[in-house]
C-alpha cells in the first residue's frame, strides 16, 4: 500500500493533534473550515486550497463543522524529492476529483497497475502544485503567544491591544516587539489578518457580508470590504459565490 486515505465529515467541530513518521499527509477540506496549525505557523485552508504535511511533522488540524475531510497518506519512501517543509497549495478541479476518486477506492496498492498508474498522476499533481499563501506565522514568546490565541480565538474582541497586552501580562511595547522579531509582521496587522482570515471562512460558510464585517470588529461595511479585497483580491461577496 503506498497510498490510504482518511475520509471522515464532522458535524461538531473537532480537533487532531498527529505526527506521521512514515507517511506524507495531504490534507483537504471539501466542505467546510479548516485550519492547520504547526509550532511556526497557521494556516487558513479554504476549499480551493490543501496542505502537504511532510513525515515527521507535528500539527494540529482544527476542523469547524460541518466540515467533509479527504485527506490523503502517501508513504514517505514513494516520493522522491518531496517537499520537507509545509506548503499549502492550490486545488486545481483535476486534482480534486483525483483526490475524491482515490477516497472512493480506500487505499491504492503499487501492485494493482491501474492503481499505480493513479499514485503516479497524483504525485505529478502535487509536484506541480501552485504554492499560495494564506497563512500566520506564529509567534514563540509566551506572552506572545498567548495574544495571538486570544486573537485568533475570539477575533471580533472590542478590546485594544493594549487592553490585550495586559491581560497577557506583558506590555504593549514588549508584545509589538515579539510580534515584528519572531513573524516578521507588526502586532496591529496581525489582528487585522486574523480578523479576515476568520472572515473568509465564514463568508465561505454562507454568511451575510453585513453580518459578518461587524463580528469581526469592523464598524462599517463598506471598509470591511475594502479590507477583504485587498487581501484576498475578490469582494467578500465573489468569494461567498464560489462556495
Amino acid at each position: 500500500m503506498i497510498v490510504r486515505t482518511y475520509p471522515v465529515t464532522f458535524l461538531h467541530d473537532h480537533t487532531e493533534r498527529r505526527c506521521d513518521d512514515g507517511w506524507h499527509q495531504l490534507i483537504y477540506a471539501t466542505r467546510g473550515q479548516l485550519e492547520v496549525i504547526t509550532d511556526d505557523m497557521r494556516r487558513i485552508v479554504p476549499a480551493d486550497r490543501a496542505v502537504w504535511i511532510p513525515a515527521g511533522t507535528q500539527h494540529t488540524d482544527v476542523m469547524r463543522a460541518p466540515i467533509s475531510m479527504r485527506s490523503l497518506f502517501i508513504a514517505r519512501g514513494a516520493v522522491r524529492g518531496a517537499s520537507r517543509v509545509v506548503r499549502s497549495i492550490a486545488v486545481t478541479p483535476l486534482l480534486r476529483e483525483l483526490v475524491l476518486h482515490v477516497s472512493r477506492i480506500g487505499a491504492l496498492d503499487r501492485a494493482v497497475p491501474a492503481q499505480a498508474r493513479l499514485v503516479g498522476v497524483l504525485l505529478d499533481l502535487l509536484a506541480a502544485a501552485e504554492d499560495v499563501r494564506l497563512e500566520l506565522p506564529a509567534p514563540r514568546d509566551p506572552r506572545a503567544r498567548k495574544l495571538a490565541e486570544l486573537v485568533a480565538s475570539t477575533p471580533g474582541d472590542p478590546r485594544s491591544i493594549a487592553e490585550l497586552a495586559r491581560v497577557c501580562g506583558a506590555s504593549l511595547r514588549t508584545l509589538e516587539r515579539c510580534f515584528v522579531v519572531e513573524t516578521g509582521i507588526a502586532l496591529g496587522e496581525w489582528r487585522r489578518r486574523v480578523r479576515l482570515f476568520h472572515a473568509l471562512r465564514r463568508v465561505e460558510a454562507g454568511a451575510a457580508v453585513t453580518e459578518v464585517a461587524f463580528e469581526v470588529g469592523y464598524r462599517s461595511v463598506s471598509a470591511f470590504s475594502y479590507a477583504f479585497s485587498r487581501q484576498f483580491g475578490h469582494s467578500p461577496t465573489q468569494r461567498g459565490a464560489r462556495r
